[in-house]
């Protein structure tokens, strides 16, 4: 057997895709651009569309399908009201479908008569079980080192052989901590079939991301990560991983109170061209068209900041991290080590 036989999973051929690196949606991050990107490198490209309406979703269907002719997904969150931009999309063409943060049984119907894939991101490897009694297809198993919104409260190490073996033969995708080629060959290791990477593709030239932003996660390392819940506004409780900040700092020393009690809040830290304002708490990211002091927001970002050196394309960085798990792959098979 071949490395490139090794790193083609079956998960490779259910998604119709040539390698095993899935770029998480990332919020309103994602564009088309960047899913095709990645799509075009071979990999699986994905769009988050949880906080648009639906005929943005549709919009940013059609255009990615304009941009690319491999398959690419759509990501909704759960914890909020989507079946509208769900059914849009699915109409436009989406024929993957990604759910995080509550029951995936809610739209996995709709998903079903549209003869579209359903994944579904879960922290534990009980609740992975009840996605697949629910009919999801596909988990991803998300460790606590992963950046964005994390309920979960194990690590991926731990998680994903837990989860491999809870729904055995459903695949399993890998995420949490993982941002180059030598992490996708320790997730193909635990049994995942693939790695689901947000924070490295946070840097892409492609993503919809404010230099200053990117910045900060070039610059940090694993330990200027945090889990918290500072960054709750318009989300309220819902915990997240994003880089420390003045903005935490200050939480952090007050006590951590809660809403309406917490430091400047209410204080406007960004705006957008539309002039709609963001504020100290907000759970929006930094976004590449927002003006302000964008350090002070919810900078979203996993443990593996520290392997993220540098902004480049989608398609580099899928290549940089398929290139060094080869390597990897190649000394394990004895052709450096021993």
């Amino acid at each position: 057997m071949t490395v490139d036989d090794l790193l083609s999973t079956p998960l490779c051929r259910l998604l119709g895709v040539d390698l095993p690196i899935v770029q998480a949606p990332i919020g309103s991050a994602s564009t088309p651009e960047l899913a095709a990107a990645v799509a075009n490198a071979g990999a699986f490209g994905m769009l988050g569309l949880t906080w648009v309406d639906a005929g943005t979703a549709a919009a940013r269907v059609a255009r990615t399908r304009q941009l690319t002719e491999r398959p690419f997904g759509v990501n909704f969150g759960l914890a909020f009201p989507v079946r509208d931009q769900l059914v849009a999309a699915l109409e436009a063409g989406a024929r993957v479908v990604s759910t995080f943060w509550g029951d995936p049984g809610l739209v996995h119907q709709d998903v079903a008569d549209a003869g579209a894939l359903h994944l579904h991101t879960v922290g534990t490897a009980a609740e992975a079980r009840r996605a697949v009694d629910a009919g999801v297809e596909v988990i991803v198993a998300q460790g606590w080192e992963s950046g964005g919104h994390v309920w979960g409260k194990v690590a991926t190490m731990a998680l994903v052989p837990s989860v491999v073996d809870a729904v055995n033969p459903i695949p399993v995708i890998a995420a949490g901590g993982i941002a180059d080629g030598r992490g996708l060959v320790a997730a193909l290791a635990l049994g995942a079939q693939a790695a689901w990477m947000g924070t490295r593709f946070v840097t892409a030239t492609e993503a919809n991301t404010h230099s200053t932003y990117r910045r900060l996660v070039i610059d940090a390392s694993a330990e200027d990560t945090v889990h918290t819940t500072c960054f709750d506004g318009g989300w309220p409780n819902a915990a997240q991983r994003v880089v420390r900040n003045q903005t935490w700092d200050a939480w952090d020393r007050a006590g951590r109170p809660s809403t309406p009690d917490r430091p400047g809040e209410g204080t406007p830290v960004a705006r957008d061209p539309s002039g709609r304002q963001y504020y100290l708490y907000d759970d929006m990211m930094p976004l590449a068209n927002l003006t302000g002091d964008v350090e002070q927001m919810a900078n979203y970002a996993g443990q593996s900041v520290g392997l993220v050196h540098e902004t480049a394309p989608a398609a580099e960085i899928v290549r940089r991290v398929m290139d060094q798990a080869k390597s990897v792959l190649s000394l394990a098979a004895g052709e450096g080590w021993g």
